[in-house]
């Protein structure tokens, strides 16, 4: 199966790219293929658990707005908390003709980003780091698994 006939159905892999003065970065380009077959919009905002930038499709924002609806009276305080931290704070991308986008100067700061990008899978969502900060998590992600003890059961 060739790459153009291959059906993308999540965000996976950490991929570096860079990051010019202008704030231009190529969408990887697996990831550009998943929102094109889904026919959606990129939309970014700053994380309020990590300093990076959280990357989801327009469905997903929907749902997040409709779940936000749901759940909280639209004059709580949580409801308004969240709405703020992220839609008061997200913003659509489109791609130009060689696959990039402009890194707003907001999140490029959230995230301290300036020549490099590091877009990491996240299944549904991706998130774009400082690749720096990012290794920095990931050490104290994988200390958290290593004292997990668990059973993966996998059915054969």
């Amino acid at each position: 199966m060739s790459k153009a006939e291959r059906r993308y159905t999540l965000f996976m892999d950490t991929i570096l790219n860079k990051v010019d003065a202008k704030g231009r970065v190529s969408i990887p380009a697996d990831y550009r293929a998943l929102l094109e077959q889904k026919n959606t919009e990129l939309t970014a905002f700053p994380s309020f658990k990590h300093p990076c930038i959280e990357c989801f499709t327009s469905e997903l924002m929907e749902k997040m707005a409709n779940d936000l609806e749901k759940n909280f009276n639209p004059f709580s305080e949580e409801e308004d908390d969240f709405s703020n931290s992220i839609f008061a704070q997200a913003k659509e991308f489109a791609f130009d003709s060689t696959g990039r986008i402009i890194l707003t100067e907001k999140l490029l700061s959230h995230a301290k980003i300036t020549d490099k990008a590091l877009f990491v899978g996240k299944g549904k969502t991706f998130q774009i780091w400082n690749p720096d900060l990012y290794e920095i998590e990931n050490q104290k992600r994988i200390t958290r698994i290593q004292h997990l003890n668990f059973n993966i059961k996998h059915e054969e």
